[in-house]
């Protein structure tokens, strides 16, 4: 009897390099209405906070990423002129399954707390919904490296001076051992990105200036308007500090900041798109 040849296997389609139009701009619009409309003030070591990253890291769970919660210490102080206390907040950490620290990547981040009085529509749901949003976009699509997304705990200051906050990317970056330092080729801060028609792409110095030019043509190729800036007040310093690279995306002044009435009215969906469009044309 004559041998039947093998049925021949079904061709592969890999997954394709992800582009600009991916940005699925509603998820984060609904990540706004959640933290800011819904959660509202989530200082970085209160219960709406807790409840706030619990929130976020069900989110990240939902899209099939490996989620941890890094604890982090944050002192007592003053935030903005509203006494706090002591505690502990959290980053929530999402990385994709098999993913290995010490290998080249990229990593995306926003914090989720805010100061006491404020709901934090623009400062910074905004950015925590961008980042939710590229979850949802690199879930089913690659980039040119593997991408760390990060929601930071207690960014915002207890204090006056340059030590006083940014605490939990510190902590971030602290935890990481030499090997995964090396690994770290580019970080972006997403931090106030709802306002306005352009979207400011900050270095934190001159040393920075390499990774702000790629982004600027990232941000050229997806069409997104971008304004250069210089700006370390947002967790992208940290990671500068200890010699890696990090830029700041965001920061457009708004007369809601820091008050009670920075609502997720505040926040613009067209701006959140052109964020995400350039976040996307540069991990592409």
């Amino acid at each position: 009897m004559a041998e039947v040849s093998p049925a021949p296997e079904e061709p592969t389609h890999p997954v394709r390099l992800v582009r600009p139009d991916d940005f699925p701009a509603g998820i984060a619009e609904r990540a706004v209405q959640r933290l800011a409309g819904q959660i509202g003030p989530r200082q970085a070591t209160s219960p709406a906070y807790r409840r706030a990253a619990a929130w976020v890291e069900d989110e990240f769970e939902a899209m099939g990423y490996d989620v941890r919660r890094q604890r982090v210490a944050v002192p007592g102080g003053i935030s903005w002129g509203v006494p706090v206390d002591a505690g502990r907040s959290v980053n929530v950490i999402a990385t994709p399954s098999g993913f290995d620290p010490r290998r080249p990547h990229l990593v995306v981040g926003a914090h989720l707390d805010t100061v006491p009085q404020a709901p934090g529509g623009e400062d910074n749901a905004s950015g925590v919904g961008v980042v939710l949003a590229i979850a949802g976009a690199l879930a089913t699509r690659r980039t040119r490296l593997p991408v760390v997304l990060v929601a930071f705990g207690a960014e915002e200051p207890r204090g006056t001076s340059d030590a006083d906050h940014h605490y939990g990317s510190r902590t971030y970056v602290e935890s990481l051992v030499p090997a995964e330092r090396r690994a770290v080729r580019g970080m972006l801060s997403l931090d106030r990105v709802g306002v306005g028609t352009v979207v400011p792409v900050s270095s934190a110095g001159p040393a920075g200036t390499a990774q702000r030019k790629a982004v600027l043509a990232a941000g050229r190729r997806a069409g997104v308007p971008t304004d250069a800036q210089v700006n370390r007040s947002s967790d992208h310093w940290q990671f500068v500090l200890a010699g890696l690279p990090g830029i700041r995306i965001g920061s457009t002044p708004y007369a809601a900041y820091h008050s009670a009435a920075d609502l997720p009215s505040v926040v613009n969906r067209a701006q959140l798109a052109r964020t995400g469009r350039l976040v996307l044309a540069w991990l592409r």
